[in-house]
């Protein structure tokens, strides 16, 4: 099985070597050592201002970005939110549940986020901005000086969900001014899911420290407190956080993050120089470096993904809702090389001999 989806990804050797292992007591020195490197490679490689801080959530990407706005927005802001998928609704829900009052700016299926959308908010007495910068389930990629020069100008605090994009694509926490950034273990980190990362500011940690949440398990003053010395308040995913700092030194060996970012750059763009013989077409006005979503013409897109599953041993990324039968994407992140591509290739222009991909 080859997996081209954007997450769960492929992991190395040594990765899934680790995930083998009995898993280890972590209230020890020997682990506090391994969180404090993890902490510190993480802002290294977020670009992170002097003075941030790292917090390990266990929980899917979901759990930091509900974290985040519990945290560091109250029913006192005015927040303006991105909405152009199924995860920047998710930001949308997590406002209305947690009573924040916001303004979104909603934008068709694979469009760009434009000055021209930001217009009308210039001045409006926002305090915040949430973004998914990259829309996984859409595949568009925003313009993220575009957002962080309205967030200056309008001195909003911005948490930026980088889940799906976090080494793929360049990020610069601190020239772009991100109070919150957010990713997640299954992503290009390529390890298990189950931990969520949150990279924050000085100013983040300000207002966490001086905000109340009803929460136990989501009060980030109590990771924070724990992080000092190298823990979490409770019980984590240990062994993925072990595969975590593998994977970290890993990258970090390998030339750090802008080598990771050119390989997988490199794979998008090699996999994207190969389909144009394809009845297929990239239905993405910006895309990340993560992932290539690509629109059927006259079959099924999710029939073409069972196919590849259960005949070729190849797993692409479906969607769901009204793109069921449109939309299918293939993504560049994780263990992967240019043979791999070359499989999945093979096998849609097998498809298209068959008479299947049309």
């Amino acid at each position: 099985m080859i997996n081209f989806t954007v997450g769960p990804v492929q992991s190395s050797g040594d990765v899934r070597a680790i995930g083998a292992e009995n898993v280890p007591y972590f209230r020890t020195s020997e682990f506090s050592a391994v969180m404090l490197e993890n902490e510190a490679l993480m802002q290294k490689f977020a670009q992170a201002p002097a003075g941030s801080r790292t917090v390990f959530i266990t929980g899917s990407g979901t759990a930091s970005m509900e974290a985040a706005v519990m945290n560091v927005f109250t029913p006192a802001d005015k927040v303006l939110l991105v909405n152009g998928g199924s995860f920047g609704q998710r930001f949308h829900e997590l406002c209305q549940i947690h009573q924040i009052p916001f303004a979104e700016i909603r934008l068709d299926t694979g469009k760009a986020l434009t000055a021209e959308h930001l217009a009308p908010y210039e001045n409006q007495g926002f305090t915040g901005f949430l973004v998914n910068i990259h829309e996984t389930s859409t595949g568009v990629h925003y313009d993220p000086k575009l957002i962080a020069d309205f967030c200056k100008r309008n001195g909003l605090f911005l948490v930026v969900d980088a889940i799906s994009s976090f080494l793929a694509d360049e990020f610069r926490m601190a020239d772009w001014g991100v109070d919150v950034m957010i990713t997640g273990s299954q992503k290009a980190l390529a390890c298990p899911p189950g931990i969520s990362v949150m990279v924050l500011s000085p100013k983040a940690v300000e207002r966490i420290e001086g905000n109340s949440v009803r929460s136990l398990y989501f009060d980030l003053k109590s990771a924070l407190k724990n992080g000092e010395r190298g823990q979490t308040p409770f019980t984590p995913a240990v062994g993925t956080l072990l595969q975590i700092h593998a994977r970290l030194k890993a990258i970090e060996a390998a030339g750090g993050v802008e080598a990771e970012t050119a390989k997988i750059a490199g794979l998008a763009a090699f996999f994207r120089s190969q389909i144009a013989d394809l009845p297929l077409d990239v239905c993405s006005e910006s895309m990340s470096n993560a992932v290539t979503p690509l629109m059927t013409r006259n079959c099924s897109a999710h029939e073409i993904f069972t196919i590849l599953k259960d005949e070729y041993g190849i797993w692409v990324c479906p969607n769901g809702g009204e793109y069921k039968d449109k939309i299918f994407r293939v993504g560049h992140i994780g263990e992967l090389t240019e043979q791999d591509y070359r499989q999945l290739l093979d096998a849609l222009r097998d498809l298209q001999k068959r008479g299947i991909l049309r």
